[in-house]
């Protein structure tokens, strides 16, 4: 959004957001991209202010954390010299001798962008990861309801949805990991863990796997009406019943796959594959774990994750090499009947 600073009805803005995301961007200001800039972010699930200007440059955080799912007030005003936070309803930030009146500054526009950065990341005072999963409403900006135009197309969630703390990959969506950016395999003997918790699972498609982009299937697992099928290459596939809210783990080794289920690790097979094509994945840079449908693949699969760990290790699919923006990663439905899957 681009605000005329000489047509402004009020030096402040606010509005409600909710999420379970502890760290990203609420939204990035400036009014000049290199010497007058505002960040307001979420760290550590804390409100935190990040400002860069002829008055002064800073870091602070304020306030309680507020990751947990409620709807929460935030207004910003610029007072004279004064930069003012309230969170529902109660003052918890006053900086005094960092700003100047909007009217005065030299370049009288004003640019707003919700959930993301106007600049490189690098340029922040305090690096952080700048992608949020959450929701915000009821949003003024200088007086005026928000007016956003995106800047692509993009299929955006109702707000309205009953949600709950997980992971979310709605229909066709993908996440891409390397595999040297993630824990790596046990050396003697060889052998690498993968452990998946799923809350919600519907239709059929790609769950998971383990490749290069010139040979993205060395090991898959797909979703098929709440069964989960391994495949490995040519070779037989191996079918095993999804049971919501238990631990799935999937054990690899350098001739074995094995699949279990449940508080006691029961093995439920061991497929005599040759997998000897597995642990050179690790030894080259375009080796990749791959999560919901590969690119350009056609898949009905939704499912939600409470998490996912590799070798014991929790992943973060906000530092994936790259993913689908359509996934939620840090909330999901509690119904996958409730619509999630239409423009909103």
């Amino acid at each position: 959004m681009t605000f005329d600073l000489r047509k402004i009805t009020k030096s402040s803005s606010s509005f409600e957001f909710r999420t379970w995301d502890s760290e990203g961007v609420i939204f990035h200001g400036d009014a000049n991209i290199e010497d007058d800039w505002f960040v307001l972010a979420l760290r550590d699930g804390r409100l935190e202010i990040q400002l860069h200007n002829v008055w002064g440059q800073l870091t602070v955080s304020a306030g309680t954390r507020l990751d947990d799912g409620q709807w929460h007030q935030v207004e910003l005003k610029n007072d004279e010299d004064s930069v003012l936070l309230w969170v529902d309803g109660e003052e918890k930030l006053l900086l005094r001798q960092v700003s100047g009146p909007l009217t005065s500054k030299p370049q009288p526009f004003m640019r707003i962008a919700l959930g993301g950065l106007l600049f490189p990341i690098s340029k922040l005072r305090l690096q952080l990861v700048p992608a949020l999963d959450g929701c915000l409403r009821r949003d003024f900006w200088f007086g005026h309801p928000s007016q956003l135009s995106a800047p692509g197309p993009s299929r955006l969630r109702s707000c309205d949805v009953d949600w709950q703390p997980g992971l979310f990959f709605p229909p066709g969506t993908h996440a891409e990991f390397s595999l040297q950016d993630i824990p790596q395999p046990g050396a003697e003997p060889w052998a690498f863990s993968l452990d998946l918790e799923f809350k919600l699972a519907a239709g059929s498609g790609r769950l998971l796997a383990l490749g290069a982009p010139q040979n993205s299937s060395c090991l898959s697992l797909h979703l098929q009406e709440q069964k989960v099928v391994v495949s490995s290459g040519a070779g037989p596939t191996l079918e095993v019943p999804l049971v919501l809210g238990l631990p799935l783990q999937l054990r690899l080794g350098i001739s074995s796959v094995v699949l279990s289920q449940g508080p006691k690790t029961e093995v439920l097979a061991v497929l005599p594959l040759s997998l000897d094509s597995l642990p050179n994945l690790w030894a080259q840079p375009q080796g990749r774990l791959f999560l919901g449908a590969l690119p350009g693949e056609n898949s009905s699969a939704s499912f939600c994750l409470d998490g996912l760990w590799a070798q014991g290790q929790r992943l973060d699919v906000d530092r994936a090499l790259n993913r689908s923006q359509d996934i939620w990663t840090h909330s999901c439905p509690r119904n996958l009947g409730n619509g999630t899957g239409t423009a909103h």
